[in-house]
This record gives structure tokens, C-alpha cells and sequence, in this order.
């Protein structure tokens, strides 16, 4: 065996002569512990709450979209939708027209986006497992609006009183057209379902069917602005992209669900990472007990590095043996911690005792990048923590 391993080792299991020393050497032991079970559950709640808060925008958000260069529309030929239809890994699209529009439902009002979607929308996205109340209808002056809509105007679902949606002309003013023109197209829409996803995407759109729409913005039937795409299950995202870049030419770019969501996914990981480095930041603070512990040892142990010297045990070796007992320590301490926190979060996802409301859990995920992680942290932080604490031991030390 090693030598030097083999009498950190020993270190390890036997007690020091001294009560004090054993009690440094316990409480570093349970700092080490602690903080690597901190670390990890932090990270473990983080990575669940990320999924969590996609979840949201997923349900609006297809695999691929395809948005406009230039502008807000552009046109998509029958001839188009043809080659789309034939590009292989493509499982269905769905065409959509949307624009701002002022809603308005007997005295109350708000501005939301009036949103025209064709019957492919639903199996595209997941928006049919958002409802809550009603149905999409049968009807083409029917409509969906989100919960937050819905509290606004107070609009009732299937209600003959139909909610009244206004979006400004088109073209240079009403002037010309005399005084008594109108200034905005208005359509009347009889609200058959009620969606609910969150606050923000609550208040934000009115789906309706697409004619109608088209119609209402004054928009031939191939204006879209945006085309969702929905890919077959081993499809590459990719290859996928690349052909309906090559269908589309330069009128649109395609994103990925990613990069739809830019600012969010950019946010979350910011989180994420000010979370680790703080928590990291903490097990620095910590990890200097091991340093003051170590030299401890080495104080309580003088005599034995005497001894082994006098042996021929070289100032290295020696050195060798107070890091490789460092180690040990952080490394069994962070096992333990990370076994502790993998506990925790595993109980959490069976039981879901802690809730944030009475029927939701708090949305924790076991990754093993954050295992690992967790665990590398520690190690390198107990490498560099025992170095420094092994770097006492000197030939004055030892001769002293």
C-alpha cells in the first residue's frame, strides 16, 4: 500500500490525545456535509423550477417557428405548404395571423393580441390541455381568451352579448374615405373556452379562426405571420430547420423552441449560476476549516513526523500525508452531504411535502450534472484547501 495514504488513513480513524482537536475535526467534517447538501438541494430546487417555468411557455411554443425577416407577414403559396408538407421529420404545421387589438366588452376594455389559427394549432401545440372553462366551439365567430381576459372584461363564455374586437385600418388614414368612416375593422366574437397557463400569457391573446381574422386585418388568405412546426419523435431539429429554411427562403428565419425564448432561458441559467457561485462562495468560507483543521493535526501530530523523519520519511511524504488526509475528509464529508441531499429531493418528489400551494409541490428534478457538480466542487476545493494546510509542514517544523 501507498505509504503516505496508509498513515492518512490511520490519521483519520484514530482520535487525537487532545479533546479540542477532536471537536475542530468533527465540526469540519459537518460543515463539509452541510454545505455539500446545501449545494445540491439548491441546485436540484433551481433545475425544477426551470422546468417548471418552461413548462409554461412550452405549451405556446412549438418545436420550430417560422417568423417574418421583414415586417410583420409574409405570404405562403399553396405551393409551399405542399413542400412543407413533404419535408421528412415533419410531423404537422399550422399557420397563424396575429395583430394587437383593442377588446372591448359593454363599458370595460383592455389591448390584448388577436391571435387566427388554423385547425392544425391544437395538435402542434399543447394549448388544448391549457383550458379551463368551455371548449374551442364549433362556430367561426367563436373564441378563446386567456383567464386573465376573461377577469378583465368579465365576458361570459357561450353568452349571446358577443366581445368586440377593434384593430386600426390599414393604409395612410380614413380621411379620404369621408368624415363618417370608421378608423378601425371590428369583429364580433362569441367567447366559447377560457385558457390558463400564467399571469402574463393569461392577458395576452384571443385565438380565433384564421379566415376570419385574415378577413378582419384585411389580409389575403396566404398572409401569415408565423408558421408553427411540430417535429416527428426521433427527428433532427436541424435537419428539419434546414428544410424549411430552404422551403421559406430569406421572407423568414426558423427558431428553435430555445431560441424563442431567449431572454427566459437567459435568465434562468443567470439565476442559476449566481446560485452556485454563491453557495460555492459559502463552501469556500467553510472549506477554511479544513485548512485550520489540518494544521492542527499537523501541531497535535509533530511528534509522529519526528518520528517517521527519523525513519527517513521525506518532508514531501509527510506533506503527502496531511493532503491526501484533507482530501479524504472533503471528499467522504461531500459523499455524505450529496447521499443526504439525494434523500431529501427524492423524498420530495415522492411525497411533495413541501408545497407551494395546497395541490402544487415545489418542483425540485434529480440531474446528475448537479450530482457531479456538487461532488467536483468539493474535491477541487479540498484539493486546493489541503495544499495549502500541507504546505506548513517544514524542515524547521519538524527539526523544531
Amino acid at each position: 500500500m501507498n505509504f503516505p495514504l496508509y498513515i492518512a488513513k490511520r490519521y483519520l480513524r484514530s482520535k487525537s490525545s487532545q479533546n479540542a482537536v477532536n471537536i475542530i475535526n468533527f465540526i469540519t467534517f459537518l460543515v463539509i456535509v452541510i454545505g455539500s447538501a446545501a449545494l445540491f438541494i439548491v441546485l436540484s430546487a433551481f433545475a425544477g423550477l426551470k422546468t417548471f417555468s418552461l413548462s409554461f411557455s412550452n405549451t405556446f411554443d412549438p418545436d420550430l417557428k417560422a417568423s417574418p425577416t421583414m415586417g410583420k407577414h409574409f405570404t405562403l403559396s399553396a405551393d409551399e405548404e405542399s413542400d412543407l408538407a413533404e419535408i421528412e421529420g415533419l410531423a404537422n404545421f399550422s399557420k397563424e395571423l396575429e395583430e394587437r387589438a383593442y377588446l372591448t366588452y359593454k363599458e370595460k376594455s383592455t389591448i390584448a393580441y388577436i391571435k387566427g389559427v388554423d385547425e392544425n394549432y391544437r395538435s402542434v401545440t399543447g394549448v388544448d390541455s391549457t383550458l379551463i372553462y368551455g371548449n374551442w366551439g364549433g362556430d367561426i365567430y367563436n373564441a378563446v381568451i386567456g383567464f386573465g381576459i376573461y377577469n378583465l372584461l368579465g365576458v361570459p363564455t357561450n353568452n349571446r352579448a358577443p366581445m368586440e374586437v377593434l384593430v386600426p385600418k390599414p393604409g395612410e388614414g380614413s380621411l379620404s374615405q369621408g368624415f363618417n368612416a370608421k378608423p378601425y375593422d371590428d369583429l364580433s366574437l362569441v367567447v366559447s373556452g377560457v385558457y390558463a397557463v400564467e399571469e402574463s400569457l393569461d392577458k395576452k391573446y384571443v385565438f380565433a379562426r384564421l379566415p376570419l381574422v385574415q378577413e378582419l386585418l384585411q389580409k389575403d388568405s396566404t398572409d401569415v405571420s408565423g408558421i408553427n412546426f411540430k417535429l416527428m419523435e426521433n427527428a433532427s431539429p436541424n435537419d428539419v430547420r434546414n428544410s424549411i429554411a430552404e422551403v421559406l427562403g430569406e421572407k423568414a428565419f426558423v427558431l428553435t423552441r430555445r431560441e424563442q425564448n431567449t431572454s427566459l432561458y437567459r435568465m434562468l441559467n443567470t439565476e442559476n449560476l449566481a446560485t452556485y457561485l454563491i453557495f460555492t462562495l459559502v463552501l469556500i468560507i467553510a472549506l477554511f476549516n479544513v485548512v485550520g483543521a489540518i494544521i492542527m493535526m499537523i501541531l497535535d501530530k509533530q511528534q509522529n513526523s519526528k518520528t517517521l523523519f527519523s525513519l527517513g520519511t521525506t518532508i514531501n511524504e509527510l506533506r503527502r500525508i496531511y493532503f491526501i488526509q484533507g482530501i479524504l475528509v472533503t471528499s467522504f464529508g461531500g459523499l455524505i452531504g450529496v447521499v443526504i441531499g439525494s434523500l431529501l429531493i427524492g423524498s420530495q418528489l415522492a411525497f411533495g411535502w413541501l408545497k407551494i400551494t395546497p395541490s402544487l409541490a415545489y418542483p425540485v428534478e434529480f440531474n446528475v450534472i448537479n450530482l457531479l457538480i456538487v461532488i467536483g466542487t468539493i474535491v477541487v476545493l479540498g484539493i486546493i484547501s489541503s495544499k495549502i494546510a500541507s504546505s506548513r509542514i517544514t524542515q524547521k517544523l519538524i527539526s523544531a
